[in-house]
Protein backbone atom coordinates (compact mmCIF):
# COMPACT_ATOMS: atom_id res chain seq x y z
CA UNK A 1 0.00 0.00 0.00
CA UNK A 2 1.00 2.87 -1.07
CA UNK A 3 1.48 6.25 1.59
CA UNK A 4 0.71 9.55 0.14
CA UNK A 5 -0.05 13.20 1.99
CA UNK A 6 -2.13 15.74 1.05
CA UNK A 7 -1.56 19.17 2.24
CA UNK A 8 -4.98 21.08 2.34
CA UNK A 9 -5.56 24.96 2.12
CA UNK A 10 -8.81 25.53 3.50
CA UNK A 11 -11.57 22.72 4.64
CA UNK A 12 -9.44 19.92 3.29
CA UNK A 13 -9.62 18.37 6.68
CA UNK A 14 -13.03 18.22 6.94
CA UNK A 15 -13.89 15.67 4.06
CA UNK A 16 -15.19 12.60 5.12
CA UNK A 17 -13.26 10.88 1.93
CA UNK A 18 -12.27 7.84 4.13
CA UNK A 19 -14.41 4.31 4.76
CA UNK A 20 -12.32 4.01 7.64
CA UNK A 21 -10.00 7.01 9.96
CA UNK A 22 -7.94 7.94 12.37
CA UNK A 23 -5.36 10.55 13.52
CA UNK A 24 -1.69 10.37 14.43
CA UNK A 25 0.59 13.39 15.70
CA UNK A 26 3.81 13.47 14.62
CA UNK A 27 6.68 15.88 16.50
CA UNK A 28 10.01 17.16 14.86
CA UNK A 29 13.28 18.22 14.83
CA UNK A 30 11.47 21.60 13.63
CA UNK A 31 8.72 21.90 15.84
CA UNK A 32 5.39 20.80 15.60
CA UNK A 33 3.53 20.63 12.12
CA UNK A 34 0.27 22.75 11.35
CA UNK A 35 -1.71 19.88 13.01
CA UNK A 36 -2.20 16.42 13.65
CA UNK A 37 -2.92 13.74 10.57
CA UNK A 38 -6.27 12.37 9.63
CA UNK A 39 -5.54 8.82 8.18
CA UNK A 40 -7.10 6.80 5.96
CA UNK A 41 -7.13 4.59 3.37
CA UNK A 42 -8.53 5.63 -0.19
CA UNK A 43 -7.93 2.47 -3.25
CA UNK A 44 -4.30 0.91 -2.49
CA UNK A 45 -3.57 4.35 -1.20
CA UNK A 46 -2.82 5.09 2.91
CA UNK A 47 -3.74 8.80 2.69
CA UNK A 48 -2.10 11.16 5.45
CA UNK A 49 -3.79 14.75 5.42
CA UNK A 50 -2.35 17.68 7.18
CA UNK A 51 -4.39 21.27 7.45
CA UNK A 52 -1.47 23.75 5.96
CA UNK A 53 -3.40 26.56 8.03
CA UNK A 54 -4.18 24.50 11.48
CA UNK A 55 -7.94 23.12 11.60
CA UNK A 56 -9.23 26.38 12.56
CA UNK A 57 -6.85 28.41 9.88
CA UNK A 58 -4.88 30.24 12.76
CA UNK A 59 -2.18 29.90 11.10
CA UNK A 60 -0.77 32.82 8.91
CA UNK A 61 1.15 31.54 5.68
CA UNK A 62 4.49 33.31 7.11
CA UNK A 63 3.95 31.22 9.84
CA UNK A 64 3.21 27.70 8.93
CA UNK A 65 6.09 25.89 9.62
CA UNK A 66 7.07 24.13 5.88
CA UNK A 67 9.92 22.12 7.55
CA UNK A 68 7.98 20.36 10.14
CA UNK A 69 4.88 19.64 7.87
CA UNK A 70 7.53 18.26 5.31
CA UNK A 71 9.41 16.34 7.89
CA UNK A 72 6.61 14.64 9.23
CA UNK A 73 5.06 12.97 5.86
CA UNK A 74 8.46 11.83 4.90
CA UNK A 75 8.41 10.38 9.01
CA UNK A 76 5.14 8.76 8.02
CA UNK A 77 6.82 7.12 5.06
CA UNK A 78 4.70 9.27 2.27
CA UNK A 79 6.19 8.56 -1.03
CA UNK A 80 4.50 11.42 -3.16
CA UNK A 81 2.58 14.57 -1.89
CA UNK A 82 -0.06 16.25 -3.69
CA UNK A 83 -1.69 19.66 -2.31
CA UNK A 84 -4.20 21.88 -2.79
CA UNK A 85 -4.17 25.77 -3.05
CA UNK A 86 -6.68 28.73 -3.58
CA UNK A 87 -5.14 31.14 -6.21
CA UNK A 88 -5.98 34.53 -8.10
CA UNK A 89 -5.95 34.18 -11.66
CA UNK A 90 -3.45 36.79 -13.48
CA UNK A 91 -5.17 35.33 -16.99
CA UNK A 92 -7.76 36.14 -18.53
CA UNK A 93 -8.50 32.20 -19.38
CA UNK A 94 -8.13 30.84 -16.13
CA UNK A 95 -11.70 31.69 -14.77
CA UNK A 96 -12.83 31.74 -11.00
CA UNK A 97 -13.46 27.50 -10.48
CA UNK A 98 -10.97 26.52 -13.01
CA UNK A 99 -7.45 24.68 -11.86
CA UNK A 100 -4.39 25.21 -13.09
CA UNK A 101 -1.65 22.42 -12.85
CA UNK A 102 1.72 24.10 -12.19
CA UNK A 103 4.64 23.15 -14.07
CA UNK A 104 7.05 26.41 -12.35
CA UNK A 105 6.82 28.82 -9.39
CA UNK A 106 8.27 31.97 -9.14
CA UNK A 107 9.52 32.81 -5.08
CA UNK A 108 8.65 36.02 -3.75
CA UNK A 109 8.66 35.14 -0.06
CA UNK A 110 10.76 36.94 1.67
CA UNK A 111 10.51 35.53 5.29
CA UNK A 112 10.15 31.76 4.82
CA UNK A 113 12.28 29.56 5.88
CA UNK A 114 12.79 27.42 2.27
CA UNK A 115 15.29 24.65 3.07
CA UNK A 116 16.57 22.17 5.87
CA UNK A 117 20.09 23.39 5.44
CA UNK A 118 20.71 25.73 7.99
CA UNK A 119 24.41 24.82 7.73
CA UNK A 120 26.52 22.49 5.22
CA UNK A 121 28.33 19.67 6.65
CA UNK A 122 32.39 19.59 6.07
CA UNK A 123 32.41 18.19 2.17
CA UNK A 124 28.51 18.46 1.48
CA UNK A 125 27.23 21.37 -0.97
CA UNK A 126 23.26 20.94 -0.70
CA UNK A 127 22.06 22.79 -3.76
CA UNK A 128 19.04 20.90 -4.98
CA UNK A 129 18.52 21.14 -8.52
CA UNK A 130 14.80 23.26 -8.99
CA UNK A 131 14.39 23.34 -13.19
CA UNK A 132 10.94 21.36 -12.86
CA UNK A 133 10.00 22.04 -9.32
CA UNK A 134 6.80 19.22 -9.89
CA UNK A 135 6.64 16.01 -10.38
CA UNK A 136 6.11 15.27 -13.90
CA UNK A 137 4.67 11.90 -13.42
CA UNK A 138 2.01 13.20 -10.57
CA UNK A 139 1.29 16.48 -12.71
CA UNK A 140 0.37 13.75 -15.54
CA UNK A 141 -2.16 11.88 -12.35
CA UNK A 142 -3.76 15.23 -12.10
CA UNK A 143 -3.85 16.10 -15.61
CA UNK A 144 -5.38 12.46 -16.58
CA UNK A 145 -7.73 13.11 -13.14
CA UNK A 146 -9.08 16.54 -14.51
CA UNK A 147 -9.73 14.54 -18.04
CA UNK A 148 -11.23 11.50 -16.73
CA UNK A 149 -13.47 13.64 -14.14
CA UNK A 150 -14.20 16.74 -16.30
CA UNK A 151 -12.94 19.13 -14.34
CA UNK A 152 -12.08 22.37 -16.29
CA UNK A 153 -8.55 22.46 -16.12
CA UNK A 154 -5.31 24.19 -17.15
CA UNK A 155 -2.04 21.46 -17.82
CA UNK A 156 0.57 23.82 -17.14
CA UNK A 157 1.33 27.11 -15.37
CA UNK A 158 3.61 29.52 -13.75
CA UNK A 159 2.74 30.11 -10.24
CA UNK A 160 3.83 32.92 -7.97
CA UNK A 161 4.32 32.98 -4.07
CA UNK A 162 3.47 35.81 -2.22
CA UNK A 163 4.62 36.53 1.20
CA UNK A 164 1.18 37.53 2.61
CA UNK A 165 -0.99 37.70 4.54
CA UNK A 166 -2.06 40.86 2.72
CA UNK A 167 -3.46 40.59 -1.29
CA UNK A 168 -1.59 42.07 -3.92
CA UNK A 169 -1.25 45.84 -5.26
CA UNK A 170 -2.33 46.41 -8.79
CA UNK A 171 1.09 47.70 -9.15
CA UNK A 172 1.95 44.13 -8.04
CA UNK A 173 -0.43 42.15 -9.94
CA UNK A 174 0.59 43.93 -12.76
CA UNK A 175 4.10 43.11 -12.53
CA UNK A 176 3.84 39.27 -11.51
CA UNK A 177 1.87 39.02 -15.51
CA UNK A 178 4.74 40.83 -17.09
CA UNK A 179 7.08 38.31 -14.90
CA UNK A 180 5.11 35.33 -16.57
CA UNK A 181 3.55 33.93 -13.96
CA UNK A 182 -0.14 32.68 -14.09
CA UNK A 183 -1.73 32.20 -10.89
CA UNK A 184 -0.69 33.91 -7.52
CA UNK A 185 -0.84 32.16 -4.10
CA UNK A 186 0.98 32.32 -0.35
CA UNK A 187 2.04 28.69 -0.05
CA UNK A 188 3.24 26.58 -2.68
CA UNK A 189 7.02 27.76 -3.73
CA UNK A 190 8.54 26.97 -0.03
CA UNK A 191 6.43 23.50 0.41
CA UNK A 192 8.04 22.48 -3.10
CA UNK A 193 11.39 23.46 -1.88
CA UNK A 194 10.97 21.65 0.81
CA UNK A 195 9.45 18.30 -0.62
CA UNK A 196 12.15 18.36 -3.33
CA UNK A 197 15.28 18.67 -0.75
CA UNK A 198 13.29 15.66 0.78
CA UNK A 199 13.07 13.25 -1.86
CA UNK A 200 9.26 13.38 -2.18
CA UNK A 201 7.72 14.47 -5.73
CA UNK A 202 5.14 17.10 -5.18
CA UNK A 203 2.15 18.12 -7.66
CA UNK A 204 0.09 21.15 -6.71
CA UNK A 205 -4.02 21.47 -7.50
CA UNK A 206 -4.32 25.29 -7.85
CA UNK A 207 -8.20 26.18 -7.67
CA UNK A 208 -8.84 29.87 -9.22
CA UNK A 209 -10.92 31.80 -7.04
CA UNK A 210 -10.29 35.55 -8.17
CA UNK A 211 -8.53 37.66 -10.67
CA UNK A 212 -6.02 39.48 -7.62
CA UNK A 213 -6.10 43.01 -8.93
CA UNK A 214 -5.07 43.67 -12.07
CA UNK A 215 -8.40 43.66 -13.37
CA UNK A 216 -9.79 47.52 -13.50
CA UNK A 217 -12.71 46.25 -14.05
CA UNK A 218 -13.30 44.51 -11.36
CA UNK A 219 -13.11 44.71 -7.63
CA UNK A 220 -9.52 43.89 -6.19
CA UNK A 221 -9.67 40.19 -4.24
CA UNK A 222 -10.80 39.96 -1.06
CA UNK A 223 -10.70 36.95 1.69
CA UNK A 224 -14.70 37.04 1.47
CA UNK A 225 -14.63 36.13 -1.93
CA UNK A 226 -12.12 33.38 -2.13
CA UNK A 227 -13.86 31.29 0.53
CA UNK A 228 -17.07 31.79 -1.66
CA UNK A 229 -15.29 30.69 -4.82
CA UNK A 230 -13.25 28.21 -3.03
CA UNK A 231 -16.46 26.30 -1.20
CA UNK A 232 -18.42 26.15 -4.34
CA UNK A 233 -15.78 24.45 -6.12
CA UNK A 234 -14.56 22.39 -3.22
CA UNK A 235 -16.41 19.37 -4.39
CA UNK A 236 -14.75 19.20 -7.57
CA UNK A 237 -11.59 19.27 -6.16
CA UNK A 238 -12.37 16.43 -3.74
CA UNK A 239 -14.04 14.15 -6.37
CA UNK A 240 -10.60 14.80 -8.21
CA UNK A 241 -8.58 13.93 -5.28
CA UNK A 242 -10.88 10.58 -4.52
CA UNK A 243 -10.89 9.54 -7.88
CA UNK A 244 -6.76 9.94 -8.67
CA UNK A 245 -6.42 8.31 -5.28
CA UNK A 246 -8.37 5.48 -6.09
CA UNK A 247 -7.11 4.86 -9.06
CA UNK A 248 -3.16 5.37 -7.99
CA UNK A 249 -0.50 3.03 -8.95
CA UNK A 250 2.45 4.28 -7.48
Amino acid sequence: MVKIGLIGGSGLEKLNIFADSGEVNVTTPYGDPSSSFFTGTIGSCEVFILSRHGRDHTIPPTQVNNRANIYALKELGCKYIFVTTACGSLREEICRGDIVIADQFIDVTRHRINTFYDRFEPGQMAHVAMGDPFSEKLRQVLIKGCQETGVKYHPTGTIVTIEGPRFSTRAESKMFRLLGADVVNMSIAPESSLAMEAGIPYAAIALSTDYDSWKHDEEPVTWEAVLAVFNENVRHVTGLLVHILRNFEG
